[in-house]
């Protein structure tokens, strides 16, 4: 029996969506198979979004409210929970009738675009009774969800180097091709790299000291021109990440190497073992220490999702099993697994991290001040 079939209706939720581009729509695809999920209203100024949406809604469009404002939709009284898919930075202005009607959110990352606006949004979700969580998909990716449990577990021994290398194709198209420019999206480190710097977070279990990043828009976006305006987004980077507990990380970001067989590799090295995770491949491989000139003894085995969460979207499943967990939230059966902290510590670390490549030059966290 697949995850989605044992699980029972419950409470039903009335969703919200705000923004229903790509991402949005990957939102609806996922809470079609969440049970006890309904989408009871959506909100987007583009037309040809909110079609998107009600082609994606199918025959559940009829009676879905439809409104061109996050304002309008909260102030309808038809939702229980909001997602928020909206341009990275619209979220915090997006965000305030949701706060003021007391409505549990879900927010896509980045957070926000700087870190002042992610402090206020931190602020904000304290006072608030309801539920917020910011939507980090790449912590559920069901190989990703494993591999963190081995380390967590002790598989590698002490923890001491963690690296992850993304090597994707480039941003896509949005509409009005708002994430050509880093003025809207905090930038590639913010608005790309935050899943990783989450997920060093998440694994280490410390916080972020130092950053140094060196990057550039080396090949991707050099010939595009948008009334005058060019593209200013880093394609390719090396980022280090130094944690207070002595760990160290590091980010390997290509944006023009679609062509790999794995778009994520993270492998965890600690004095015991080394372990490597390969998505979308999902083979976890660990592979003991056993002194020099003896035989390897790597183990390989490969972690599945269920077919139906891989289908909804394009993160691996994540984004299914995320709302799994959001919507218990939200019920009172289970507890908030990604908060507004994380958000922030995310988009501080992509700040700075873009700062660094700029000035090149080492950027610590406490000159950000967090």
């Amino acid at each position: 029996m697949s995850y989605i079939e044992a699980e029972t209706l419950g409470e039903q939720v009335r969703y919200g969506l705000v923004g229903t581009g790509m991402m949005g729509v990957e939102h609806i695809n996922n809470l079609a198979i969440t049970p006890g999920a309904v989408v009871t209203a959506i909100a987007d100024p583009v037309s040809t979004s909110l079609g998107w949406a009600q082609t994606a809604l199918g025959e559940r469009a009829d009676g879905v409210a439809v409104f061109d404002s996050a304002a309008a939709l909260a102030a309808s009284g038809r939702c229980d929970a909001v997602i928020v898919a909206s341009p990275n930075h619209t979220h915090r202005e997006t965000l305030v009738p949701l706060f003021d009607a007391g409505l549990h959110i879900l927010c896509e990352k980045p957070l926000a675009t700087t870190i002042a606006d992610a402090q206020w949004i931190v602020e904000r979700a304290a006072q608030s009774p309801s539920v917020f969580w910011t939507a980090m998909e790449y912590r559920f990716m069901p190989p990703a969800a494993e591999f963190i449990a081995e380390v967590h577990g002790g598989t590698v021994g002490a923890l001491k180097m963690l690296s992850i290398r993304e090597h994707r194709f480039p941003f896509l198209v949005k509409v009005g091709n708002w994430n050509r420019f880093a003025a809207n999206t905090g930038g590639t480190m913010v608005e790309k790299c935050c899943h990783f710097f989450d997920l060093m977070r998440l694994i280490i279990r410390s916080e972020p000291v130092r950053v140094y990043c060196s990057g550039a828009m080396d090949v991707n976006h050099l010939d595009e021109d948008y009334g005058g305006r060019r593209p200013d987004i880093i394609d390719n980077s090396y980022t280090t990440v130094d944690f207070a507990n002595g760990v160290r990380a590091m980010l390997d970001l290509s944006m023009f190497a679609e062509g790999a067989e794995n778009q994520e590799e993270i492998t965890a090295v600690g004095d015991a073992a080394r372990l490597d995770v390969f998505i979308p491949e999902g083979a976890i491989v660990r592979s003991p220490r056993v002194g020099f000139g003896n035989p390897k003894q790597a183990s390989r085995r490969i972690v599945e999702g269920d077919a139906a969460a891989l289908a909804a979207g394009s993160h691996h499943g994540s984004t299914f099993y995320e709302h799994q967990r959001f919507i218990a939230a939200v019920r009172g059966e289970g507890v908030v697994e990604v908060t507004a902290q994380d958000g922030l510590m995310a988009v501080a670390i992509g700040v700075a991290a873009e700062l660094s490549a700029r000035e090149r030059r080492v950027v610590t966290m406490a000159e950000l001040g967090v």
